[in-house]
C-alpha cells in the first residue's frame, strides 16, 4: 500500500459488473472528507479502465492499483 495508514473506508465490489464498482466508489467518496482514502476491491476486468478514468475525471487521486489473482484493489484519495 502506498499510504502510511489504513484506508478510511472499504468497498467490496467483487462480483459486480461495471459500472457498479465505480458507482459505489462515487457514492462512498461523496460521503467522505477531502483527503480521506477509499479502498475499492473489484473483480470486473473493465474496472481496470473505468476506475482510473473516473478518478481523473472527478479529480480524485488514484494512489495505487494492483491486480492479484483477478482481484483488483484500488486506493483512491478524495479530492480536496
Amino acid at each position: 500500500m502506498d499510504i502510511d495508514r489504513e484506508p478510511d473506508r472499504d468497498i467490496d465490489a467483487l462480483g459486480l459488473l461495471c459500472p457498479l464498482p465505480v458507482l459505489k466508489a462515487r457514492k462512498a467518496l461523496a460521503e467522505m472528507a477531502p483527503g480521506a482514502v477509499l479502498r475499492l476491491r473489484a473483480s470486473d476486468a473493465m474496472s481496470w479502465v473505468d476506475v482510473p478514468h473516473f478518478c481523473a475525471g472527478a479529480g480524485h487521486q488514484l494512489v495505487s492499483a494492483e491486480d492479484v489473482g483477478g482481484v483488483k484493489t484500488y486506493l483512491i484519495r478524495k479530492a480536496g
